[in-house]
């Protein structure tokens, strides 16, 4: 199956959210929320990636167990798909949920419900596929 995931992004001052669909064969399978960093042109550990398409692939990452990996990233590497609800739990990578709330009240968008989420994405979104940022 060849998966193919498009995330549209808002760009908030202090943070970027996004709305993802994840499709195979022209068929939507899910739809859900995304955390990022705010845009701060591509700087490493501190921003969002650069819009762009991307391919990904199935990975067991040593710190959040199982995630996609972005492949060929400009200027970045390590860039994942992964749990969480903050942006204080990103160091440039994407969380997802399934609604955008401010959790704990400090005035940064988050996501709620990030493991139930990435649990039901990672089998449809199979061992490879590309990833529309925009």
């Amino acid at each position: 199956m060849t998966a193919k995931i498009v995330i549209e992004r808002s760009y908030l001052p202090n943070c970027t959210i996004g709305h993802g669909s994840l499709s195979a064969y022209g068929v939507d399978l899910m739809t859900f929320k995304t955390l990022e960093l705010p845009d701060l042109g591509n700087a490493r550990r501190i921003s969002c990636i650069p819009e762009g398409e991307y391919k990904y692939m199935r990975y067991e990452s040593p710190k959040h167990g199982s995630v996609l990996l972005l492949m060929d990233v400009p200027n970045r590497s390590m860039i994942e798909v992964h749990v969480g609800n903050f942006t204080r739990e990103i160091l440039g990578c994407i969380l997802v949920g399934d609604a955008h709330k401010d959790l704990d009240s400090d005035g940064i968008m988050d996501v709620k419900n990030s493991r139930k989420t990435l649990e039901k994405l990672l089998p449809l979104a199979g061992i490879s596929g590309t990833i529309e940022i925009k």
